[in-house]
């Protein structure tokens, strides 16, 4: 998940905008950012670990840091390798229904690798590889 160990759960989540933005604009826009960090971070159930660093973490918590991180800068194209892989049915449920929100209500479009069947379908559309081929391409959801 590469999140960094020295950092908190809420800073790993921030570290897009830090980079993204010169040291004026983001010191300047640290508390919008913040916020959208704190909106992720609610919404993929992590509120209560917020001052936790990594090894504090779970692989499931490490895996939803991650995407929130993934998220926070509201890309228009979300690739993500096996985004439920690390988590229990419900949490995997939950991140799911958000990312199926994100594509309907901000037009994310998410390129997923998965070999959860139940997850594959939830796509639009679902292209299946067998040994790096293309075996076919179906329209799913």
């Amino acid at each position: 998940y590469h999140l960094l160990p020295e950092l908190t759960l809420l800073e790993n989540v921030m570290t897009p905008m830090m980079i993204r933005y010169s040291a004026w604009d983001y010191w300047r826009r640290r508390a919008e950012f913040r916020d959208r960090a704190l909106t992720i971070i609610q919404q993929v159930g992590l509120e209560h670990r917020l001052k936790h660093r990594p090894a504090e973490l779970s692989g499931g918590e490490m895996q939803r840091a991650a995407i929130a991180r993934a998220l926070i800068g509201e890309p228009r194209v979300l690739l993500a390798d096996e985004p439920t892989g690390n988590l229990d049915a419900v949490t995997g449920s939950d991140i799911m229904g958000l990312l199926t929100r994100l594509n309907a209500e901000k037009n994310l479009t998410i390129i997923m690798v998965t070999h959860d069947e139940m997850v594959a379908r939830q796509a639009n559309r679902i292209v299946r590889l067998t040994e790096g081929r293309i075996q076919g391409l179906e329209e799913a959801a």
